[in-house]
């Protein structure tokens, strides 16, 4: 266990805030952890009747490359998750869905981060309207989650939400089907 001694905010931001405690371990040693604040997250695997996966690729200037993602955004203040999701799916490709189950949750960087994503399952979709913040550029992709699967395989998927939502919704709905009695 570890005790806080002292607490130093040295960064606020819009997204994150940054944070450096002093602790006291078991053994009567000090040391420095360096917090990420983040409020959380939801995502979201999106599924169209033809059993494809609604993707978003997107530029992410911080690791320079366009990105195949599901769709998933920060929750606001005081915002459920599953709330979120919805508006995310939404605002990012131009979907709603009828039926919404959470799948998983997990924290992204537990060694640094204090962000959890909360990931859900989304299917009988219905087409809406994107609503794009000003500063995203996204383009809807569909794939058979299958195809997805075997991008991963082959370390063509490198977001870590999109590789854990699509193994987690791949089961969910395998195990679906197989209590439908489907082949």
């Amino acid at each position: 266990m570890e005790h806080l001694t002292s607490s130093s905010r040295i960064y606020e931001g819009r997204v994150i805030n940054l944070r450096v405690d002093k602790v006291r371990l078991d053994s009567g040693r000090v040391t420095v952890r360096e917090i990420v604040e983040h409020r959380g997250a939801a995502a979201i695997v999106p599924v169209l009747d033809n059993h494809k996966v609604v993707f978003v690729r997107q530029y992410r200037y911080t690791v320079g490359e366009y990105l195949l993602e599901i769709p998933a955004g920060t929750l606001e203040p005081t915002e459920n998750p599953e709330d979120c999701a919805k508006r995310e799916l939404e605002e990012e490709t131009g979907y709603r869905c009828a039926e919404i189950q959470k799948i998983l949750e997990c924290y992204v960087a537990p060694g640094y981060s204090t962000e959890k994503i909360h990931f859900y399952l989304a299917t009988r979709l219905t087409p809406s309207n994107m609503n794009l913040e000003e500063d995203e550029r996204i383009n809807v992709e569909t794939m058979p989650i299958t195809n997805a699967q075997e991008m991963i395989r082959r370390g063509e998927i490198h977001d870590a939400k999109t590789v854990c939502g699509i193994l987690r919704s791949a089961e969910v709905l395998e195990n679906s089907r197989r209590l439908a009695g489907g082949p």
